[in-house]
């Protein structure tokens, strides 16, 4: 999709979560509704149309992993924080869908 897009995958990313408490920040930019519905454990909510207006909340020295249903919208978010000089932000390859179905094969982390 993005050919400049760093990516992480849900096993990698689960291993994140383990071994790097507090290194990186996870930022969730599905609706309201789709995070109620199901989120990563730590996953901070900031919908995609909010993140221009909120970027002052984010610091480009940071590791940012974003997500989202399906990795689309949070490529769009990872492109718009590089233009915006953001170096250190991740993308969740294959979004929510990828974590589901990894926890699912591999035991990793329940979404709450």
């Amino acid at each position: 999709m993005f050919w400049n897009i760093k990516e992480i995958d849900a096993p990698e990313l689960a291993r994140w979560l383990e071994e790097k408490p507090g290194a990186f920040r996870m930022i969730d930019v599905r609706q309201p509704h789709e995070v109620a519905a199901g989120a990563i454990p730590g996953a901070e909510s900031v919908p995609l149309h909010t993140l221009p207006a909120r970027l002052h909340e984010l610091d480009r020295d940071q590791t940012l992993v974003l997500v989202c249903r399906s990795g689309n919208r949070s490529a769009q978010a990872c492109a718009f924080l590089q233009q915006q000089g953001f170096d250190k932000v991740y993308n969740l390859r294959g979004g929510m869908i990828a974590w589901t179905a990894a926890n699912q094969a591999d035991g990793l982390p329940q979404a709450v």
